[in-house]
């Protein structure tokens, strides 16, 4: 069985909104706690959640919940909670709130990462989504010195925005430990063509070409079958 090194903590950023992020954490923290792990997945920071009885929901957290071993909290996952489906730093605004970069470290620091084997943190949007008015998404990464795995939302243009957040990743001192190609519609021509371009150009592992898994199924059962088509990072 290949398995990360003990214990592993990476930040997982997409190319773009909707690449395809959750999917791909999700499915990697499935595939590890199937595989016998401890995992832990981590969205710091969401906006677009839903209103219930237990408070502000979001279901990309939801879904990353349901696949940490042991079960977490809702709270543990998802500590920054927002109500309108914006980038987080106009939803806190709107809330009436700020969310600086040491009080997200130090609530992270909180969380018990170092006992999990994997632990994945998901970041929101792409590379360079604000956080407020002076951080950035990626300063979380920055600030813990984590690898980073980074999704590509294959469609037209997915070329060019990998490898400019590539570029961005290793410009910022990160190491970018793996990448997955994931497919976002069956009729996306030259999707293999286009992942091999990207293996040349990322220079990196690649953990995962995901196919376009259709809208049949929940989010929950979505990252089971996307879990097939994923090796964990720091594998064999």
């Amino acid at each position: 069985m290949n398995v990360p090194p003990k214990p592993s903590t990476y930040f997982v950023t997409g190319t773009d909104t909707d690449a395809g992020k959750t999917l791909v954490t999700s499915g990697l923290l499935a595939l590890a706690s199937g595989q016998g792990l401890t995992t832990l997945g981590l969205k710091p920071i969401a906006s677009g959640c839903q209103r219930t009885s237990d408070g502000l929901r979001n279901r990309d957290a939801q879904v990353l919940q349901a696949y940490s071993r042991p079960y977490p909290a809702y709270h543990t996952v998802n500590p920054y909670a927002f109500e309108p489906a914006i980038a987080p730093h106009l939803a806190a605004r709107q809330a009436g709130e700020t969310v600086s970069l040491d009080d997200l470290l130090t609530t992270l620091e909180q969380r018990p990462m170092a006992s999990h084997e994997l632990t994945l943190i998901e970041g929101a949007g792409g590379w360079r989504v604000p956080l407020n008015e002076e951080d950035d998404l990626a300063d979380i990464a920055r600030s813990l010195q984590l690898p980073v795995i980074l999704v590509v939302g294959m469609r037209l243009g997915a070329i060019n925005h990998a490898r400019l957040t590539a570029e961005a990743i290793r410009a910022d001192g990160l190491t970018l430990a793996g990448w997955v190609a994931n497919s976002m519609a069956l009729d996306f021509t030259e999707r293999d063509a286009n992942v091999d371009t990207l293996e040349r150009h990322l220079a990196t592992p690649c953990l995962g070409r995901i196919p376009y898994l259709g809208d049949d199924a929940d989010d929950i059962e979505l990252a089971r079958r996307a879990a097939n088509y994923l090796v964990l990072p720091g594998s064999d």
